[in-house]
């Protein structure tokens, strides 16, 4: 414990843990949060917080040396999680567009903290498995942990800054150009032309997304390519989609994309999978313990008390379940099977974010009406508020999981890490209620069901499509649709059935010491990955989004991976450098640089791009 400076306080002291605190609450969380509240607004999505969160902090924490790393962390956890919770205010719209009469602000702020607090509560169960055993990706957790190192060590800094700092100019400059009207009008006419190749061209265009980009740079071929795989599968199906279905209903509606349903069946592979893989480590678990080996003790900075982490969960839970039972008077049968339903979808969601950097949210949301339903759900309210706990606690959850992957390749401790989270959930949960409050009120037309009034004025600037989703979603408790649970479960069977494949066939020694030894080996494991049989933790992304979008994502991986390819044979032919000389960390690659730089410049364009909307509405 240094002094790097005597304007700054001490690292370890009350001062120093006020100083970030009071930064990441103040300033940082709420610009995040309020870009996440209109992008939710007026798009429909929002970039996650963590990689801007994270620049920002290390500004902060640059006099530190290479030790402000820590705290720039604990700045981008808290920050993350008021943004995160921020975006949530579309769920006060979607209340609003159901005819809900607005419940008391402590109903709502108490209700959605309380949830939010199992969520970070879960997720921090799931840490042991999907960051210390499975060692996922997480994209952004990776590039926050490269930044974090590159802006607060003078020497990966000198190194890295070429690689980062280009990245990031791009990302900004990619995120100012797509969102320029102009460019926006002539990818639109591109989109709708009467070629479909020309059609196609302005469709991929349209779906650039520089994090998206970056992203697939971070995880490589083998993820990314299974992701155009199953989109294209998806483009190839549409149209019988279109014209078949199941019990007389249509796959598909005229004119929907194949993402409608192929979201469901994505989500399916992935509790399929995850059931083979929890299966087995339970099984592993169990051996373990049979064969009573001593525990070996975890570095300080791991260490987390189970014991008082499973009464937090414990605690949240039965105060989501009082909440959502005694104060919102919501049925206890829903209430309950959503909580439950939250220690399944955050395993699902969790591995999800891990490989591809997507959280599907939204999914989960609309499977956990569909789940309730055939429970015998029927008020569409009554499924909003029941299905909100899976929204928040996947968000919040998620963020966690993706904070300690930071936290692990930083070796941050994830005791302080948790309590920064803590406050940063507290704080999101009233401007969450705040912020929905203030734009509703500052826009009406956010307050008007655009479903049940179509082309309302002023409607086209705030579309709200996540809100759409939600209400489509809940509008179906009227009209209940069998061919959901059909899409899921033959999603579920396809999970199982390849995972358990890929199982049997990558722990046979024989099929890896032919990988290992041949060019024939190594080129089928390859195409297994990417085509064939490939995993479907990575393949399910091309299920949640557009095919532009999956194109995208699977052209950064394979550019990554061949990249990494040529480097490696170049590297083999130079010299080695002498013992002496000191190289960046293994996993602060060229190309892990560059994405996460991208991700860093999209995050950095949306947080422009938002704070001017706002204000120039306000203004108007």
């Amino acid at each position: 414990m240094t002094q790097p400076n005597r304007f700054l306080p001490r690292i370890g002291s009350p001062g120093y843990y006020v100083l970030l605190g009071a930064i990441a609450i103040f300033i940082l969380g709420p610009l995040g949060g309020i870009t996440a509240a209109y992008m939710n607004f007026s798009i429909g999505f929002f970039v996650g917080g963590q990689v801007l969160a994270g620049i920002l902090g290390s500004v902060v924490t640059y006099g530190y040396g290479s030790e402000g790393k820590h705290g720039a962390n604990y700045m981008q956890t808290m920050a993350a999680s008021v943004a995160g919770l921020s975006g949530m205010a579309v769920l006060i719209q979607a209340m609003t567009w159901l005819g809900l009469p607005e419940p008391p602000i402590w109903q709502m702020v108490l209700y959605f903290m309380c949830i939010g607090m199992l969520g970070v509560g879960v997720g921090m169960l799931y840490t042991p498995i999907l960051v210390d055993r499975m060692r996922l990706t997480f994209p952004s957790g990776y590039a926050v942990a490269n930044i974090l190192r590159a802006l607060t060590d003078k020497r990966l800094l000198r190194e890295s800054i070429g690689k980062l700092g280009g990245g990031t100019a791009a990302g900004i400059g990619g995120g100012l150009a797509l969102a320029a009207p102009q460019v926006a009008s002539v990818l639109g006419k591109l989109a709708e032309s009467t070629s479909a190749s020309v059609a196609f061209f302005g469709g991929t265009l349209a779906n650039f997304s520089a994090s998206t980009l970056g992203a697939g740079m971070i995880v490589g071929a083998r993820i990314g390519i299974p992701a155009i795989v199953v989109g294209g599968i998806g483009v190839m199906l549409t149209p019988w989609l279109r014209t078949h279905g199941w019990q007389g209903d249509m796959w598909l509606d005229a004119h929907a994309p194949f993402r409608k349903i192929g979201f469901i069946v994505a989500l399916g592979t992935i509790m399929g999978a995850a059931a083979v893989d929890m299966a087995l480590i339970a099984g592993s678990a169990i051996k373990e313990f049979g064969r009573m080996k001593p525990v070996e003790p975890a570095e300080d900075w791991k260490k987390t008390d189970m014991r008082f982490l499973w009464s937090w969960v414990a605690f949240w839970a039965v105060a989501v379940f009082a909440m959502g039972v005694f104060v919102l008077h919501l049925p206890a049968l829903f209430v309950g099977v959503a909580i439950a339903l939250v220690f399944v979808f955050l395993m699902v969601n969790g591995i999800s974010l891990g490989i591809s950097d997507s959280n599907p949210i939204s999914s989960a949301f609309v499977l956990t009406v569909f789940i309730l339903a055939t429970i015998g759900l029927k008020d569409p309210v009554t499924g909003l508020l029941c299905a909100s706990i899976l929204l928040i606690s996947t968000s919040v959850g998620g963020d966690m999981q993706q904070d300690r992957s930071t936290g692990w390749r930083l070796g941050t401790n994830r005791t302080i890490q948790f309590r920064f989270q803590v406050i940063g959930i507290a704080m999101g949960a009233v401007m969450s209620v705040v912020l929905a409050r203030l734009f509703m009120k500052a826009y009406p037309v956010l307050a008007v069901n655009q479903l049940a009034n179509p082309g309302t004025p002023g409607a086209e600037k705030w579309q709200a499509a996540m809100t759409y989703k939600f209400v489509g979603a809940l509008d179906s408790l009227t009209h209940p649709s069998p061919k959901v649970m059909v899409a899921l479960g033959l999603g579920i069977g396809i999970g199982l059935l390849t995972e358990a494949l890929r199982k049997l066939i990558k722990h046979n020694d024989g099929w890896k010491t032919w990988v290992k030894n041949t060019k024939a080996g190594y080129f089928t494991d390859l195409a297994l990955d990417c085509v064939f049989l490939p995993s479907p933790y990575a393949s399910s992304f091309g299920g949640f989004v557009e095919f532009g979008t999956s194109l995208w994502f699977g052209f950064g991986g394979t550019f990554s991976s061949l990249l990494q390819t040529w480097q490696g044979r170049q590297a083999a032919q130079r010299p080695k450098p002498a013992a002496t000389e000191e190289a960046l960390p293994e996993d602060m690659s060229t190309m892990s640089l560059v994405g996460g730089g991208l991700i860093a410049g999209d995050s950095l364009a949306a947080l422009g791009l938002g704070i001017y909307g706002l204000l120039q509405t306000v203004v108007k």
